[in-house]
This record gives structure tokens, C-alpha cells and sequence, in this order.
């Protein structure tokens, strides 16, 4: 039964008959019984939230350490689901966390607000929140997250009683806990909860994270936990750019190793010389300039994992050696007649088709079969729909802290330029993209504006694009590879261009800009003909 006290107190702090606030909050409470999806139950607290207190935005929004993560919102715009707000940038949120109940802010108030120029429908030039309350959520006595609401209106929450927000929060903290409990039972006990609170808080650490909603994403973040469990050799795969290193880190935070080294190397940032070295170490004067002996990587990884990105650019003769380690877990320093033997789980990931490097010569075919034990796909960009916005937030927020704006926001031509874009260089070009954008827009700001607007221009897609090729690879992800795999080539050739512009021609500096070994950009120019 719906509690009478909650109804009348509710019923008189919004102007609403008792039976047209039973009707709102009946359906929520008896929500709690039902089969829904997380995402369901959070859209219609939101919508009873909103519909009980009128405001013009609603927010959920989870603690995960020293970060605020948006579960859920209503009345604002879809990148604000990507975006992470670090607590110590945003005092009001530091203040809503500071106490027990509602904190409603002063109009005017001179504390910057989170969600200025993210709450839909703002006119242009009136871009401010001015009327913001909102109030941590606690479950079995400790701090969860916040549920907030903001209006445009500063008068608009004048006549809400808190009190009656305090009530209503008891709901939202059980519609909550009904949602931690079946995820915690979903976890299969108490070893996969702790493993999935590793992969949660190294992801609060390290600022990184498989961000996107799309149902290829929901795919292989389910690959992800399939395999993570196991001791198998993963092979993941997909095109430049997609984040197949962040998926490697998902896979060792949740598996049985978390608690032991992830230990990485790109095989394609070395020359072939030192690639053995790094691998496998090396002893005291085993070559010029081995002043001491030095554990490889594999050492170092010992109990734990070991990610080898572009795998795919080792060497035949490593290829050899590497293929005994995941064998027998026996390797040889450089120099060295002694045997090590090591436990480690390996990772590896390429851009390249393994299968086609073996039948061409360059890979060998039993390293191949070792490493594809199980094969994950990172789908590209395109083929992630409303994801782009997502990432797109997150990186929006990242610019916006060390650019100290008050917000950077997305226009709505800006929201369709991103997503009508083919995207060749996936994740890694958006990331891009919107720190080169967003620095620009703030050159360009002679008024000085605290909340910047970036629009479809300040993004100049069509200068990058070739519109035809790319809407075929929209419509058709999966047909006319060779135009895409040229899209991504020229996509190569443009960066590499702008930042041999930028650096005057000094190859060392575009190598250091770029982040690649100088060998390493050498083979990228010949390839792409700058050389």
C-alpha cells in the first residue's frame, strides 16, 4: 500500500489531488516487483520525479570513487551520459554530497552549475541553470549518488516543500537497491562482485573506460565478461583507433588476475632489434649497451597479464620464440643459457588480418592459432550509432576541465554532423576532434564566454571526408572494404601532414607529437608515400 504520509506531503508541496499524485508514484512502487531493465526503472523515476517537482531537468547519478556518473537523465542533452564529473570541479555537486538531505542552491548563486548549457530547450544566449537543487541517495547507510533537479526558471522550485522531496527520495533510494540487488545476483557471487569492483574502481583511476549503450557494444562488453573469467589467450581485433587496449584492461580487471600486473608493449613502437629484449630481457653483456641484466616483459607480468598490441608487426623470428612461452611458459633472457618459467595470461590485439598475414608469409600459422584462441571483435565507430554522442560527452567534459570552462557543450547541427560521420579513425579521431575543435572555438571567443557552444562548424567534417564513400560506409558497413581501408589510409596521411606543418618538417618532433618511435613513423611515411 502506498504510504498516506508520502501522498499528503507530496500532494501539498505540488498542488496536486491526492489521487493524481497516488497515480504517479502507484505505478513506481509497484515497479519494484517487476522484471525491467536498469535503464527502465531510472527513466520512470525521472518522469515521477518530474512530473511531482516540475523542473526542466533531472539527473541520476552514481558515486564511483571520486566521480560522479550519470545512470540516467531526463531534459538533457544525450552527451551528458558520457560525461564524468570529477567531485573536486564541481563545488556544488562537493555541497549536494556534504549533507544529509535536499540542497537547494540560491539563484544567485555564484557557483558554477554542472548541467549550464546542457539542459534541452535553452534559448541562445540564456544558457545558465537558475534554479538547482538536489540530494544525495544513501543505500544501507552509505553515500550512492545524487538525484538532482534544475530549472531555467529561478522561482521555479519556490514552492517545494523539502520535506516532501526527503519522502520522495526514500522511493528513489528503494527503486536503487532493487536494482543492486538484482545486479548483484546477476554477478554469480561474491568472487565475480569483486571483480567487477576492481574493473570499476581501475576505471575510476585511471580515467578510461568502455563507454556506449548501442547493441554492438552491449556485445562485446558481454564478450568481455565471458572470456574475462577464463585463462584463455584473447585475440582482440578491429580497426585503428576503436580502443582495443581499453578492452584489454577490462579483461584483466575482471578476471582472476586483477590483482596481479597488466603488463603492456606495442610491438610496433620498437625497432626489431629491442623487440626480443623487451619480450623476453636480457643478461649483462649479451649485446651493446647490456650494462646489466634486465627482466623482459614477461617477468614483469609473471601471475598476472600481458598485452601485446600490434602483434601483428613482431618480427618471424620473435614470432618463433613467442610461440614457446605460450606453450610451455619456458623463456630465455637474451644472453642467457637459463630457462625461466613464467604463468602469465596473454592479450594480444592487431588492426591487421592475422589470417591473411600467414597466407601471405608474414605471420606464422601456429603463433596465429595460439594467439586466436578466443577472437574478439571491437566493433568501429559507424557501426555504434548513438554511441558517438556518448564518447563524445565524455571527452567534452575532459576539455572542458582543463580549458576552465563552465561547460562545453554540443549544438544540435553538431550532434547530426557527429553522427551522420563515417568516423576512419574511430574513438581515437573524435577524441581528437573535439580537443582540436573545442581549443579553436576558445581562441575564436573574443567575448570571453565561460559556456562554449561548439557547432557543426567548428568540426569542419566535410573537409575530411569524402561524403559519398563514407554514407556507403554507413548504410553498408560491411561492403567496398577496399574504400575504407583508403579512407583510413588518407585519414593516416592528413595527420601525419598536419603535424609535419605544424612541427616545420622535423621528423623527431612529429614522432614525439604523435607518440610513435621515430623508427616506427619512418615505415608509417613509406607506406603512406611521404617518403
Amino acid at each position: 500500500m502506498v504510504n498516506s504520509t508520502l501522498v499528503e506531503k507530496t500532494r501539498s508541496a505540488v498542488g496536486l489531488t491526492a489521487g493524481a499524485v497516488l497515480d504517479v508514484l502507484t505505478p513506481l512502487i509497484l515497479d519494484l516487483s517487476r522484471e525491467l531493465s536498469e535503464r527502465e526503472r531510472y527513466r520512470r523515476l525521472l518522469s515521477a520525479l518530474r512530473t511531482l517537482f516540475p523542473g526542466d531537468a533531472a539527473a541520476l547519478l552514481r558515486l564511483e570513487g571520486d566521480t560522479l556518473v550519470p545512470l540516467a537523465i531526463d531534459g538533457l542533452s544525450s552527451d551528458t551520459l558520457g560525461r564524468r564529473f570529477r567531485i573536486a570541479e564541481h563545488p556544488r555537486f562537493q555541497q549536494l554530497l556534504a549533507q544529509p538531505g535536499p540542497t537547494r542552491f540560491a539563484a544567485d548563486s555564484d557557483l558554477p552549475d554542472p548541467y549550464d548549457g546542457l539542459v534541452q530547450g535553452m534559448a541562445a544566449g540564456h544558457l545558465e541553470v537558475h534554479d538547482c537543487l538536489g540530494c544525495p541517495l544513501f543505500i544501507r547507510g552509505e553515500p550512492w549518488g545524487l538525484l538532482t533537479l534544475d530549472a531555467l526558471d529561478p522561482a521555479r522550485f519556490d514552492t517545494i516543500d523539502m520535506a516532501s522531496l526527503q519522502a520522495f527520495l526514500g522511493l528513489a533510494a528503494a527503486t536503487v537497491s532493487v536494482v543492486e540487488r538484482i545486479d548483484a545476483l546477476a554477478r554469480n557471487g561474491e568472487e565475480a562482485q569483486r571483480r567487477a569492483e576492481a574493473y570499476r574502481l581501475a576505471s575510476s583511476e585511471s580515467r578510461r573506460e568502455l563507454i556506449g549503450s548501442s547493441d554492438a557494444h552491449r556485445r562485446m562488453v558481454k564478450e568481455i565478461e565471458v572470456v574475462a573469467a577464463s585463462d584463455l589467450t584473447v585475440l582482440v581485433t578491429g580497426e585503428t583507433g576503436v580502443g582495443k587496449e581499453l578492452v584489454a584492461n577490462a579483461i584483466h580487471a575482471l578476471s582472476l588476475r586483477s590483482n596481479k600486473p597488466l603488463i603492456s608493449l606495442n610491438c610496433a613502437a620498437l625497432p626489431d632489434t629491442l623487440v626480443e629484449s623487451e619480450l623476453f630481457g636480457h643478461v649483462r653483456g649479451a649485446f651493446s649497451g647490456a650494462s646489466s641484466d634486465r627482466r623482459g616483459k614477461f617477468e614483469l607480468a609473471d601471475g598476472g597479464t600481458i598485452f601485446l598490441d600490434e602483434v601483428g608487426e613482431l618480427p618471424l623470428a620473435v614470432q618463433a620464440k613467442l610461440l614457446r612461452v605460450l606453450q610451455n611458459g619456458q623463456l630465455q633472457r637474451i644472453g642467457s643459457d637459463h630457462e625461466h618459467r613464467v604463468d602469465v595470461r596473454m592479450i594480444a590485439a592487431t588492426n591487421r588480418d592475422l589470417a591473411e598475414e600467414v597466407r601471405a608469409g608474414r605471420f606464422r600459422a601456429d603463433l596465429y592459432h595460439r594467439l586466436s584462441v578466443y577472437p574478439l571483435r571491437v566493433p568501429p565507430l559507424r557501426e555504434r550509432g548513438r554511441d558517438v554522442l556518448l564518447l563524445a560527452g565524455f571527452f567534452l567534459e575532459d576539455n572542458r576541465s582543463r580549458l576552465g570552462l563552465l561547460s562545453l557543450r554540443l549544438a544540435a547541427d553538431a550532434q547530426a554532423a557527429l553522427l551522420h560521420y563515417a568516423w576512419p579513425g574511430n574513438v581515437r579521431e573524435l577524441e581528437h576532434l573535439i580537443s582540436r575543435s573545442a581549443l579553436k572555438a576558445l581562441a575564436a571567443n573574443r567575448e570571453r564566454r565561460r559556456i562554449l557552444t561548439l557547432t557543426a562548424a567548428d568540426f569542419a567534417l566535410s573537409d575530411v571526408k569524402d561524403s559519398e564513400a563514407n554514407q556507403a560506409a554507413i548504410d553498408d558497413p560491411q561492403s567496398n572494404a577496399t574504400d575504407f581501408r583508403s579512407l583510413v589510409t588518407e585519414f593516416e596521411r592528413n595527420l601525419v601532414l598536419e603535424a609535419l606543418v605544424r612541427n616545420r618538417q622535423n621528423w623527431a618532433a612529429v614522432a614525439r607529437e604523435l607518440g610513435l618511435d621515430r623508427a616506427n613513423l619512418n615505415r608509417l611515411a613509406k607506406r603512406l608515400g611521404l617518403k
